[in-house]
């Protein structure tokens, strides 16, 4: 809150002689003035204009009339008390446990949304849909679950709907091939076209969210495994090609008014294992640089909303695995590349993330302190405990100074932004 401005009003004339009950009268306007002046300087917005305002459409702005000087000598600059309402401002005023509930994701089965309602009544950011078949009332029973959203603020509902043999709900919303078809098939045209209809039916199942497109380089002409995790998930091993017909994928997603989640940084093309399953390395960074990085670049220049960092390290960058790196999200994916919207890290349930020797819920925390937003995990165990034990962990560690509370409201931050809130509206 903005300290009031003071005026010295001592006249150099002498003062006229006033009655007691005007005193009194002055004072009394004078304390409702500075009430006014706190309680805006704490409040959540700016004063709404009056019914006489001089502009508008049409018309030339008339600047406000110099106030004049007050012969009080404790009369506020109301003009500059005010602070102005923005989503941080707001998050500020949030509980460590509410800011951290918005940074997860968590899995639920498509058959069964209804699992996960006391997760979402907690704050959850948003929800990952498992599964290979999607009920045909699920747009209805996802109404109900976000009906459950404290302040009813929007609620991130995500899947892999990708093409080919990563499809979740392809019987409600239609079928895609592998990139590596669409890549090779069709033109940026086609893709953006096809992309549309399948997104225009997603987002009427009420998915807002796709973990798609993949814009990893790799040519590989094989099915994603345990030593290859993209392959045919790739458009191809030309960087040129996946670029373009990269942007035309997020595009189409965002034509059919769902959020596109661009992955997965730095790039996963030629890496040495599936990170899934172990320890994985991506290639050299000085080749990640001229092959993997552009596509992000392109994807990013174009308006990528929304960024998924893999599990690998990146030899020549990052010892740590890329969700876990400040290197990698901060000094590269903000900072070099300019990158402004939603971090997502890959699954932090990955074998590649114990063997670096960290559980879900100390990894949860290094990723936010690293740059990342949005954490997810894998449906296996007792969601509704892993989700306590990740926000527990993250609201000890601001508690214990290893994680700041600036960086834990910047990451809430960045959940509400890529979803329209407006917290101040």
């Amino acid at each position: 809150m903005n300290l009031p401005s003071y005026r010295d009003s001592r006249s150099a004339t002498a003062p006229t002689r006033v009655s007691g009950r005007a005193r009194n009268a002055a004072r009394l306007s004078t304390a409702a003035a500075v009430a006014a002046m706190l309680l805006a300087g704490c409040g959540a917005g700016t004063p709404k204009a009056t019914s006489h305002s001089t502009s508008g459409p049409g018309l030339t702005p008339v600047p406000p009339t110099a106030p004049t000087r007050s012969h009080s000598s404790f009369v506020p600059d109301l003009t500059t008390a005010a602070t102005a309402c923005t989503n941080s401002t707001k998050l500020a005023g949030w509980s460590n446990r509410r800011l951290a509930m918005l940074t997860i994701a968590v899995p639920v089965s498509e058959t069964s949304v209804s699992d996960v309602t006391s997760e979402v009544s907690a704050g959850a950011g948003g929800v990952l849909l498992f599964g290979s078949k999607a009920p045909s009332d699920l747009g209805s029973r996802l109404n109900t679950l976000k009906s459950h959203v404290p302040g009813h603020l929007g609620l991130l509902v995500m899947t892999d709907e990708e093409g080919g043999g990563i499809q979740r709900m392809s019987n409600l919303v239609g079928s895609l091939p592998w990139a590596s078809y669409m890549g090779a098939h069709w033109t940026p045209a086609q893709i953006q076209q096809n992309v549309t209809k399948v997104a225009t039916k997603m987002a009427a199942a009420q998915v807002n969210m796709d973990l798609a497109p993949v814009v990893d380089v790799d040519g590989r002409n094989v099915a994603p495994s345990k030593t290859n995790p993209d392959g045919w998930r790739s458009f191809s091993g030309s960087t040129s090609v996946v670029s373009k017909d990269g942007v035309a994928y997020l595009n189409g997603l965002r034509a059919g008014h769902v959020i596109p989640v661009v992955k997965h940084f730095p790039g996963l093309g030629g890496s040495s294992y599936n990170s899934d399953f172990g320890p994985a390395r991506t290639l050299p960074w000085s080749t990640l640089q001229k092959v993997a990085v552009p596509p992000f670049t392109a994807a990013i220049k174009a308006g990528a909303p929304a960024i998924m960092v893999a599990n690998n390290t990146v030899p020549g960058l990052a010892t740590k695995p890329a969700s876990l790196s400040p290197t990698v999200i901060n000094s590269e994916l903000r900072g070099k590349l300019g990158f402004k919207g939603l971090v997502l890290t890959d699954s932090l349930s990955a074998k590649a993330i114990s063997a670096a020797g960290f559980s879900v819920s100390t990894a949860a925390v290094q990723a936010l302190r690293s740059g990342a937003d949005m954490v997810m995990f894998d449906l296996k165990g007792n969601i509704s405990s892993q989700t306590s034990s990740i926000a527990t962990a993250i609201t000890d560690a601001v508690a214990g100074g290893h994680l700041s509370r600036s960086r834990l409201i910047d990451a809430a931050g960045h959940v509400l932004a890529v979803r329209h809130v407006n917290l101040c509206s």
